[in-house]
């Protein structure tokens, strides 16, 4: 296997960043024309996570599954993100399904932005219960084929009393950059991730924008995020990388350019 072959696009519809409430902190540009597929192809990632944002798209889903029909594996949102008010009330797992029995590249489903702490009516840490979790992921595992469940799980989130959620998933997804300033503390957050997922298959996420500053990322500043999660497969505690996403890649920015340079040439090794 490849090390391109470990990589993942957050694929998300084209300005869907752009177009967010957040935005307004983020202060992404505007010009972004490409869709995940496009952004995929730019990039030289084989393998797409899809996720709805700020409900988009809505089900059925046939249209965009048939754009990545040339992905080599596909993992649909079963839950977009916090912004994707549906999926407070009922998932698109139903939806994932059939899309699965359709695609043979579908592998999977996520949960986007699913931990969260609340206080009202009662504590709860998350959009779902752990047993609405347990179920879908028997669903998944009793597909037209076994399916993995994913979930996102944040930096901030570290310290959230989840241990019983996260023995649920098959695949934990760890996004740990906000600003530059965490990068300091890059390594011992990773440890603590890996300490709390034993026997699970991890993968990291990698902003390709610095959402937290609302600015571009230096090429430096990516640079080091990629070789911190490199050498995380190398020592085998992560098979891979997620890079956001679609709505940043065509920008323009040194740092992505950088990025695609990275993929083209450490891409070939195999590991």
């Amino acid at each position: 296997m490849k090390l391109k072959d470990c990589f993942w696009l957050w694929g998300q519809d084209a300005m869907s960043h752009q177009n967010a409430a957040g935005n307004k902190s983020w202060k992404l540009p505007g010009g972004n024309k490409m869709g995940p597929v496009e952004g995929a192809e730019y990039l030289g990632i084989p393998n797409m996570c899809r996720v709805v944002m700020c409900g988009k798209p809505e089900p059925p889903f046939d249209a965009e599954s048939e754009k990545m029909r040339s992905m080599r594996r596909v993992v649909w949102s079963a839950m977009g993100d916090s912004g994707s008010t549906r999926n407070d009330k009922s998932s698109d797992l139903e939806e994932v399904l059939r899309q699965a029995a359709l695609f043979p590249n579908i592998t999977g489903a996520v949960l986007d932005d699913f931990f969260a702490h609340r206080l009202e009516p009662v504590e709860t840490w998350a959009r779902y219960s752990v047993e609405q979790i347990r179920e879908m992921r028997s669903r998944l595992h009793h597909a037209v084929r076994p399916l993995d469940l994913w979930v996102v799980w944040y930096k901030r989130q570290l310290e959230f009393d989840i241990d019983d959620y996260l023995k649920e998933f098959d695949v934990i997804t760890y996004w740990n950059m906000k600003t530059p300033a965490e990068f300091d503390e890059l390594g011992d957050d990773l440890a603590r991730m890996v300490e709390r997922t034993p026997g699970k298959r991890r993968l990291t996420g990698c902003y390709i924008w610095n959402y937290g500053e609302g600015k571009p990322l230096t090429v430096d500043q990516l640079r080091k995020e990629c070789f911190t999660y490199y050498d995380l497969m190398k020592k085998g505690r992560s098979e891979g990388i997620v890079f956001c996403g679609n709505c940043c890649a065509d920008l323009g920015l040194e740092a992505v350019e950088w990025l695609r340079g990275w993929i083209r040439e450490a891409g070939e090794e195999e590991i």
